[in-house]
């Protein structure tokens, strides 16, 4: 079985720290991803973002990592998701999966990101430079 780690914080993220977690001798590839926050959504200028997380989010994280490594044969993920808030350009996710070859830590690592995204209760609100703001993601 698959190594997994899973972490919702409210430090900062660590693209280096996930690599190490992932890295393995027998990996020809290893995959990344990183969100980061971004100064402008659907042509509206962002001034920062907060991120809140159910207290569910961790477990539910974790469930997602683990039905994923149950299903696409890889070596080790890791997925850090960050909280409270953050500026433009700090990391708000990191995803990361080793595997024998790319297509597999490729398939992962979308896998990942996008059932987090779909199914993790953590909610973007995004602040506005026009003093306007709105939540993404939530119920």
């Amino acid at each position: 079985m698959a190594d997994v780690s899973t972490e919702v914080r409210e430090s900062p993220l660590s693209v280096d720290e996930c690599l190490k977690l992932v890295t393995r001798p027998a990996a020809g590839g290893i995959t990344v991803f990183i969100g980061t926050v971004r100064e402008q959504d659907d042509d509206r200028a962002v001034d920062r973002l907060e991120y809140a997380a159910h207290p569910s989010a961790a477990a539910e994280l974790e469930r997602v990592a683990q039905a994923v490594v149950a299903t696409v044969p890889v070596f080790a993920v890791a997925v850090q998701h960050r909280t409270g808030r953050l500026e433009i350009g700090d990391l708000a996710v990191v995803v990361a999966a080793s595997a024998a070859h790319r297509g597999e830590a490729f398939d992962a690592c979308r896998r990942l990101i996008d059932d987090l995204k779909a199914t993790v209760p953590i909610w973007k609100h995004q602040m506005f430079s026009d003093g306007d703001a709105e939540w993404v993601g939530s119920p």
